[in-house]
């Protein structure tokens, strides 16, 4: 199957779960063009905007209806109760699922032994499409298929693959978990900026941007985050002054934070 260009239609889709990355991939998807989409989500199809089909339960997917691919966008502890009644709907589909934890073995016991099975996951950014996924095919996903979920994928940002499925669990603790790290930061700059006497709204508008910012000059320079730390960092000045504090305490932390969400990951696949 050659590889799907941005004016190409997708084939039909259907997406198990309609929340945060479920209707962010949904948005990225409509932007290349769909051919059919059905979404089963229980809570209706108020939030996913005109021209998509939404059911409230697996029961209720059209009997005419045949996917290319099942998009697994519910969380971990539901997989069962969301899963299990829709596989009759999935046909002949390759499962790409974004849950956490859920190692392709564990989905094989749901979606049926044979079936192939791509596990993936994106994070929040994707909303803007400046997302980026870290995805691994299971057995039996052939080049087309892993091809089409690379496409589905690559509507929400950035896509990497790896061969060793274990890699995910620590994927999912430095990119899954990272927004959050990083909302944490502009938080409590925010914060700190308050503290010194800097009015809120200025003190919020200074921490989004200057993260922001930041994040982008780091996308777009080859040099290593370390020496675009140094590069602003004036020997005796205010910087300095500040990493002094910040690098007895961060290294270690964010080494212990990853180390702790990898663990969980793990726990989640059970």
């Amino acid at each position: 199957m050659r590889r799907r260009g941005v004016t190409d239609r997708l084939p039909p889709i259907l997406l198990v779960g309609g929340g945060k990355m479920g209707s962010a991939m949904l948005a990225g998807w409509r932007e290349r063009g769909m051919s059919r989409c059905v979404v089963i989500d229980p809570s209706g199809p108020a939030h996913f905007g005109d021209g998509i089909e939404v059911v409230r339960s697996a029961a209720a997917v059209p009997p005419d209806f045949e996917p290319e691919a099942v998009v697994i966008a519910v969380k971990p502890q539901a997989a069962a109760e969301a899963i299990g009644p829709a596989v009759p709907a999935f046909g002949q589909a390759v499962v790409l699922s974004i849950m956490a934890g859920k190692t392709t073995r564990a989905l094989a016991g749901l979606v049926g032994a044979g079936r192939p099975v791509v596990r993936a996951m994106p994070n929040t950014p994707a909303a803007v499409r400046q997302g980026i996924t870290v995805a691994f095919a299971g057995p039996g996903v052939d080049a087309s298929q892993r091809a089409l979920c690379h496409t589905l994928l690559e509507a929400i940002g950035a896509v990497d693959w790896v061969d060793d499925e274990a890699l995910i669990d620590p994927v999912t603790a430095v990119s899954g978990s990272g927004p959050a790290y990083v909302f944490l930061l502009a938080e409590l700059l925010e914060k700190a900026a308050i503290e010194q006497g800097i009015p809120p709204a200025l003190a919020r508008r200074l921490a989004r941007i200057t993260v922001s910012g930041s994040g982008a000059l780091l996308a777009a320079s080859p040099e290593d985050a370390a020496d675009l730390r140094i590069a602003v960092t004036s020997p005796g000045g205010t910087t300095q002054q500040a990493l002094g504090v910040l690098m007895q305490e961060w290294p270690g932390a964010v080494s212990r934070a990853v180390g702790a969400a990898t663990a969980r990951s793990r726990e989640l696949g059970g």
